[in-house]
């Protein structure tokens, strides 16, 4: 292989091995992949083709052709050859930093001839910096942040919608930014410690330098960004790199076909610590699992995984926070809370096999907060950008107005003949896709009634967003065939429904019905077992491969004949549901069951065992105590099973709370439920209850959250004539509100992820603050309201909500006086007053939990 990139011969050996391998793999799809070879390539189009395909995912070579990938190359080529700086940019910067055209998990597109025609006339004449912060002003003109589900839109989906979370929007910038040679990498802290949720930025270089930026955040220089301060309390922020990347960076974890490197010394204090893996007889275990894990959203999530060298020791470098250890290997586990700060060497014993029944508190306490070091700007600069901004807003609103409107969706209900709330919530939760989605409905409502609208209610939002109108066709007249006598729910959801998990939405169901005549389609409908074997006999499944696992398509697995255990759960539902027979995935565990007299029966799609029987299963209730929290599956609790050495959290995200009262179903097995208080400071009360289910019985659970007794703070006395003005030019004055409840301030910025995640939590305790009654005061700085805030947008938040705006901020300057603090405008800053107009609860910045952290304290 002729070495095009300055790369090692080790390297360039990896690359020719890897290539081969995957070459072998893919041999089903050999001609749709392989071809490409015999065009009239170039030793550099022939190097880089083998080296996408070296370290490929598989979902990557089961859903794309060679072709693909090939006019890729060839655009990431010639725009090196148009951009000034294309020969600034080392062979390896290139290889793994500009040429990868996956960022993330999203549905691969053709986004570089895309982005490169549309951006390149505005950066042609700028440096590599200026041109990276005129790149984010673009996005930000494209997209703003909102929260969504874990698939993760492509970058031109998350431009037709508007919008994206942070994952999304960082997947925007890198890919626009690649499509201008400059290279750039998705920076990741896997959750935080301190609060919940995670984040996503960008890293970008520039003439030798790396630098840090907010995806869609622009701010007036790089390394800038509302996330700095909490990125200083990190526990870990990451890179996944296709290649085996030896760059100056630190390596988390060097996989056979892909790098992690470690980034935190970038942005927050860390150290690094070795651990040490023994059996019960003191001897080091070589090859465990070590999964360093941190307690967030409920549950205890490994921020990375390694595996024992010969000494049976790994080492990472990470925050002064605290860890839980969990090791493993053989299905012998044990586990260990350690705190960074205490040692630099820790011990790990492996030795249970299963758990005893009992219970185990503890604390998990995170890094301590630092103050921000401020980048000193000038004042010209912050106008500037501030003006730049509401310009890009403008740009952006306009763009949604093009989306199918209201009025517009009510005028198709009535002459279709539809519910108007129905298809407006349809068309709504569509946006920049509604006029795609509208003239689908229109083609078949007329031939199909119902059933159109039906099929698109059983999607998840983001599928509205990009599904295309031949893959609805075909879920629609495909399925319309195997109604039979099933009732309407069971069809629409576990037939016609084309959403098995999170992989992407294609056209399967005439593929597969074309692929086997009717007799096999009927003897799999009597005998859906007979599709489980079918499936073992000819689909192999392949661990390892894949950095992002179960996402390849139902088509793409069958054609390839090879893919990672989650894909071929999906497979087999994608399959089932093309031949008329109900099929799912488990709430809670993901196994793939069929629906047959009425009973759900599970799947073994792993093992060479059939099962003849579904494993023993009980009704599990849950008594929630007393106490003030409320309790969120995924926020402050979750239930995990004990799996070959492992704790697995159960998938009960979005069940109303009441299933758990009432009891949900868990198979018979050994379970940890944990439960956690978060404090204002981000200190976790931990509980764990380790529980052993036998099967066929009534289990009552008690769950407890842990308390601990703390004094309300003072930060000072609400000024007697502190004013605000709201969006109605009507003047209030707060303290007029305080009666017998006190007052919510919070200043905010509509338009940041920080005061979006508050919104979002005000709306989920609305309930709570309507039965306590406090007016909520949501203030805007003057400078933040722009036309991207509507609130008429922002419904089921708390009724005593009152939207003002700070003239001159004014407010938050009364507010500084009364606090006798320099407050930094850390967007949201919130404080509670008691009745008496005493200032007793302070947040300033980027934090979940706030609205959590209120109701404890207005509940005292």
């Amino acid at each position: 292989m002729q070495n095009c990139f300055e790369l090692d011969k080790e390297y360039l050996e990896k690359i020719e091995h890897k290539f081969n391998i995957k070459k072998d793999i893919a041999k089903n799809r050999y001609n749709e992949l392989f071809s490409v070879f015999n065009d009239n390539l170039t030793s550099e189009e022939e190097f880089l083709l083998k080296f996408l395909y070296a370290y490929m995912p598989l979902n990557d070579m089961a859903d794309y052709s060679g072709e693909f990938f090939l006019k890729h190359i060839r655009n990431i080529l010639n725009i090196k050859s148009k951009v000034s700086w294309g020969n600034k940019i080392s062979g390896s910067d290139f290889l793994h930093f500009v040429l990868p055209y996956r960022i993330n998990n999203e549905n691969i597109e053709n986004f570089t001839e895309v982005m490169f025609k549309e951006l390149y006339p505005r950066i042609k004449d700028l440096s590599m910096y200026d041109a990276i912060c005129e790149v984010n002003h673009w996005c930000h003109e494209k997209a703003t942040y909102i929260s969504t589900d874990i698939r993760t839109a492509s970058p031109l989906t998350v431009i037709r919608t508007a919008f994206g979370r942070c994952g999304e929007e960082s997947t925007l910038l890198v890919a626009a930014l690649r499509s201008l040679c400059i290279p750039s990498r998705q920076c990741y802290t896997p959750r935080w410690a301190h609060c919940d949720s995670n984040h996503a930025w960008v890293e970008a270089w520039a003439d030798g330098i790396w630098y840090f930026l907010g995806a869609c955040e622009p701010e007036p220089r790089l390394n800038m960004g509302w996330f700095t301060a909490p990125s200083r309390r990190a526990m870990l922020v990451n890179t996944r790199i296709a290649g085996n990347y030896t760059g100056a960076e630190e390596i988390t974890l060097s996989h056979e076909w892909y790098t992690e490197i470690n980034l935190l010394r970038n942005y927050a204090p860390c150290k690094n610590i070795k651990v040490k893996i023994k059996d019960e007889n003191g001897k080091f275990v070589t090859g465990a699992q070590v999964r360093f894990e941190i307690f967030n959203s409920g549950e205890f999530w490994p921020i990375v995984r390694l595996t024992t060298n010969d000494k049976g020791e790994v080492s990472l470098t990470t925050g002064y926070g605290d860890i839980l250890i969990h090791a493993h290997k053989d299905g012998v586990f044990g586990f260990q809370k350690i705190s960074v700060k205490d040692n630099d060497v820790f011990e790990v014993i492996i030795s249970q096999k299963s758990v005893a029944e009992g219970t185990l508190e503890f604390k998990m306490i995170p890094p301590p907060e630092i103050k921000d070091n401020e980048t000193s700007i000038t004042e010209e600069e912050q106008k500037r950008n501030t003006l730049m901004l509401k310009e890009e807003d403008d740009i952006r609103k306009a763009f949604e107005n093009t989306f199918i409107s209201q009025k517009e969706s009510d005028e198709q209900a009535y002459n279709l003949g539809l519910p108007k709330d129905r298809l407006w919530k349809i068309l709504k939760m569509s946006r920049g896709n509604s006029h795609e989605i509208l003239k689908f409905i229109k083609e078949q409502t007329p031939k199909y009634g119902e059933w159109p609208l039906k099929l698109l209610e059983s999607l998840k939002e983001k599928d509205l967003t990009d599904t295309f109108i031949p893959v609805l066709t075909d879920h629609l007249i495909y399925s319309l065939p195997l109604k039979g006598n099933h009732e309407d729910e069971v069809f629409t959801k576990y037939i016609m429904c084309p959403r098995v998990n999170y992989e992407m939405i294609g056209a399967y169901k005439h593929f597969f019905q074309s692929r086997f005549s009717k007799h096999e389609i009927d003897e799999f409908r009597k005998e859906p077992k007979l599709l489980v074997n079918f499936i073992k006999k000819n689909i192999e499944i392949l661990d390892g491969y894949n950095y992002y696992v179960g996402y390849s398509t139902p088509r793409g697995t069958f054609e390839l004949k090879k893919c990672d255990s989650p894909s071929v759960d999906i497979l087999y539902v994608a399959m089932a549901r093309s031949f008329g027979i109900p099929a799912r995935l488990r709430m809670g565990d993901k196994k793939p069951q069929y629906l047959k007299n009425g009973e759900w029966i599970d799947v073994n799609l792993r093992e060479d065992k059939v099962l003849k029987q579904n494993r023993a299963v009980s009704k599990i209730r849950f008594n929630f105590d007393d106490s003030a929290q409320k309790p969120v599956y995924f926020g402050n609790f979750s239930i995990a099973k004990l799996n070959n050495g492992i704790f697995t959290s159960l998938d009960f995200e979005d069940i109303d709370i009441n299933l758990f009262k009432e009891g949900v179903d868990l198979e018979e097995g050994e379970y940890r439920l944990t439960t956690a208080t978060r404090l204002s400071d981000g200190t976790v009360l931990v509980r764990f209850t380790f529980i052993k289910i036998k099967g066929n019985e009534t289990l009552n659970i008690d769950v407890k959250f842990l308390s601990e007794e703390t004094e309300n703070k003072f930060y000072g006395i609400l000024p007697i004539d502190f004013k605000v003005k709201t969006l109605n030019n009507e003047n209030l004055n707060a303290v007029d509100s305080l009666k017998d409840n006190g007052i919510v301030l919070a200043f905010i910025e509509p338009d940041r992820e920080p005061t979006k995640h508050l919104l979002r939590e005000l709306k989920e305790f609305s309930k709570e603050f309507n039965e306590k009654g406090n007016r909520i005061f949501l203030i805007i700085a003057e400078d933040k309201y722009t036309s991207a805030f509507d609130d008429k947008e922002l419904s089921n938040l708390p009724d005593n909500v009152i939207f003002c705006i700070d003239i001159n901020n004014d407010a938050l300057k009364e507010i500084k006086k009364a606090t006798n603090n320099d407050i930094p405008e850390k967007y949201p800053i919130v404080y509670v007053s008691d009745k008496e107009g005493n200032l007793i609860y302070q947040s300033i910045g980027y934090k979940l939990g706030i609205a959590s952290d209120i109701i404890k304290i207005i509940n005292k």
